[in-house]
């Protein structure tokens, strides 16, 4: 269930993206789609450890995934006539990752405090850095 509201969610940012620019929505939906895979396939484990069949974690992990369809096509057909919404709701996802990012994802940074960890965590943090710079290159707008 939390996983269909945040695809869901989902749904409703690139619809958002899209209606603030065609680069942005694109460049929005990509970088969603990336957070998605590794998301959805630890979602499909999860449910097999849980005991569900392949055929039934793959059902309901389609199911959850179609929300994020239902999301964007309800958010675009709504925002659509409500523009003065979309930047609002750029900024409240932007603050929801940096929340993510703050709360859950450094404190597990400093759980592992060896030197090979640390290279790899500056080495995954400058490969984000560079995917928001060439992120911006692209779409031609500070993402």
């Amino acid at each position: 269930i939390g996983n269909t509201f945040h695809n869901f969610v989902d749904g409703i940012l690139i619809a958002a993206a899209f209606l603030a620019d065609v680069r942005l929505g694109i460049v929005t939906s990509l970088a969603i789609f990336a957070h998605e895979i590794p998301q959805e396939v630890g979602d499909f484990v999860i449910l097999l450890h849980s005991g569900y069949t392949r055929r039934q974690a793959l059902a309901f992990n389609l199911l959850s995934s179609t929300a994020t369809l239902l999301g964007g096509v309800l958010a675009y057909s709504t925002l659509h006539t409500m523009q003065q919404m979309v930047p609002p709701i750029l900024g409240l996802a932007v603050a929801s990752m940096l929340y993510v990012a703050v709360a859950d994802l450094i404190p597990g940074l400093h759980r592992r405090p060896e030197l090979h960890a640390t290279l790899q965590q500056v080495l995954l943090i400058t490969l984000g850095i560079g995917s928001i710079w060439l992120a911006r290159s692209i779409s031609g707008h500070f993402v």
